[in-house]
């Protein structure tokens, strides 16, 4: 019965070299592809905040042209904050960068900045009520390109 369980035992030491860095081998190359996928998804989340910004930044600049006769003249990041408390105008987060009436007061710019990869989204109304969206970006982030819209 003692040379039953001492071979027993024997048989059950544990894992080889081998096993082990195979399964270190599997759990790297999974890493290896898992890792990038995740920063793209982290660029795209601070993107969609930078366009949230601007899109924010818009509603507000139409709250102040209500507030102003319909007019954006005298609009500026501080009084586009002070409509709408959400919206950042500096910080680690996405912030409007930008903001000044055109078209002689009828129509408005906004800038928004992405904080990691400094990509810009602007939103531009002109006089007639026409609104774009374009963006630059360093690293093609506006839809495959680097200058875009979204």
């Amino acid at each position: 019965m003692v040379l039953a369980l001492y071979s027993r035992r024997k048989d059950e030491q544990g894992f080889t070299l081998i096993e082990l860095l195979v399964v270190i081998l599997i759990i790297g190359i999974l890493a290896a592809i898992a890792i990038p996928a995740f920063l793209s998804q982290k660029g795209k989340a601070y993107d969609a905040s930078a366009k949230e910004m601007a899109r924010s930044g818009s509603l507000a600049a139409e709250t102040y042209a209500t507030d102003h006769n319909g007019e954006y003249g005298g609009i500026n990041t501080t009084i586009l904050h002070e409509y709408e408390t959400a919206i950042q105008t500096k910080g680690p987060n996405a912030y409007i960068s930008g903001v000044e009436a055109t078209e002689s007061n009828k129509g408005y710019v906004i800038t928004a900045t992405a904080p990691s990869s400094k990509d810009t989204f602007t939103i531009t109304r002109k006089e007639n009520g026409e609104v774009s969206r374009t963006c630059k970006s360093e690293k093609a982030g506006c839809s495959g390109a680097t200058n875009g819209t979204w």
